[in-house]
């Protein structure tokens, strides 16, 4: 009897052993495995959370980073002070608009240079903590457009004759009361600064960046602003080939620089777990088994689960100068987010991506850094922010820099 117990137990292990593993889920063998390239120092990964300021804190971890290469030293910049700044100019300028033209949460790179040249920045410590103000242990916007947005747009179009300058008082007392009031003066490691002075002793130069951008609607080698609703401040771009502009990055991230990346990240080629591809779709609904009239009609979330499967094997596109400029025309091509390029990886097909920092907290496979394909940025830059000092020396040259 003990023997029949003991064999009968022993075949419901077995049995259970084998239910186990028909249970567990199949290692996907398209899962990339990186190996570096090159990879540059940069801070920590912080979280914009409920806010559309991608702008501010892409670009304060690209000062941050640039710090850190001169000097050595990790900054925590604060992106509030750059918001309240930044958010009453911008009211300013749609009030001298008269309302024609968009007062939003978004920005550019050139927001926080421009904050830094004119008022300086102080570091995260000497303002409040993001939310705490009204009760949120991070960034939570809706609350706050939803008051400033209707208050900036009543000024702008009101049919006064005249305006008076008491509505800049009430936005800044919005401002201060959800982001926190500037300080003229705070002490950083014992030592008293006030932000000017703080960022003289960054160890930067602030004239030394240059926005990059590649487009044909616009001469080769000169500047423009690139029309996007979000370079409210009609920022310059120096405009070069596609492939020149690929060239840069390279460069950049070769000789030890991060790049302030901005771009569409709204294709189905951009994954929530930290990958980034320029997806063909033709291609890619033939390689799923299926016809492209039933990859249309697939949810967002399946076609994902497709694309997650297909993994580093995914087709990808040939990106041409030519296919941007039709892209930006046709609304294809956005001005979505901005990130951090810090380094270089590939896949274990040889692959080439270029390492990003996001804002978005520590999420994704990857713990908050997205791998991005080299053809997803060239096919996806709108345009990115760079020390003129990583351009190579013959673009430089064509620019006149």
């Amino acid at each position: 009897m003990k023997k029949i117990t003991m064999l009968a137990l022993m075949a419901l292990v077995a049995i259970s052993a084998s239910a186990a593993k028909k249970k567990a889920p199949e290692k996907n063998s398209n899962k990339p495995v990186f190996t570096i390239i090159k990879e540059n120092p940069i801070t920590s990964i912080k979280d914009q959370n409920r806010s559309g300021t991608c702008w501010d804190y892409s670009t304060l971890s690209f000062f941050e980073s640039e710090i850190l290469k001169a000097t050595g030293k990790t900054y925590d910049l604060c992106e509030s002070f750059v918001a309240n700044k930044t958010y009453m100019e911008r009211a300013i300028q749609v009030v001298r608009f008269h309302g024609d033209c968009q007062f939003a949460q978004g920005g550019s790179a050139e927001d926080p240079l421009a904050v830094m040249k004119k008022y300086g920045i102080c570091p995260e410590e000497a303002m409040p903590f993001p939310g705490s103000l009204y009760g949120d242990s991070l960034n939570n916007y809706g609350e706050f457009f939803s008051v400033m947005e209707p208050y900036v747009n009543a000024v702008a179009r009101s049919s006064a004759k005249k305006i008076s300058n008491q509505w800049k008082v009430g936005l800044q007392g919005i401002l201060d009361a959800y982001l926190g009031k500037c300080p003229e003066k705070f002490v950083y490691e014992g030592k008293e600064y006030t932000p000017k002075t703080f960022v003289n002793s960054l160890g930067i130069n602030l004239d030394d960046y240059v926005s990059i951008t590649s487009y044909t609607h616009h001469p080769f080698y000169t500047t423009f602003a690139v029309e996007v609703q979000d370079n409210w401040r009609f920022p310059q771009s120096y405009n070069v080939p596609m492939n020149e502009m690929m060239q840069i990055i390279d460069n950049a991230v070769e000789q030890g620089y991060t790049i302030a990346w901005g771009g569409d990240v709204s294709e189905e080629g951009f994954t929530r777990q930290g990958l980034a591809y320029a997806i063909d779709s033709k291609r890619a609904e033939s390689l799923a088994g299926s016809d492209m009239a039933r990859w249309l009609k697939l949810s967002a979330e399946k076609k994902r689960n497709i694309i997650d499967s297909l993994g580093c094997t995914v087709p990808e596109i040939v990106p041409t100068q030519e296919l941007r400029q039709e892209r930006f025309d046709n609304w294809e091509l956005t001005d979505d987010h901005g990130m951090l390029i810090f380094g270089i990886a590939k896949d274990q097909n040889g692959k080439e991506y270029y390492m990003v920092k996001n804002s978005w907290g520590e999420t994704g496979a990857y713990k908050g850094i997205w791998y991005m394909t080299k053809n997803y940025i060239a096919a996806n830059t709108m345009d990115f922010m760079i020390n003129k000092n990583a351009i190579p020396a013959d673009i430089r040259k064509k620019l006149g820099i």
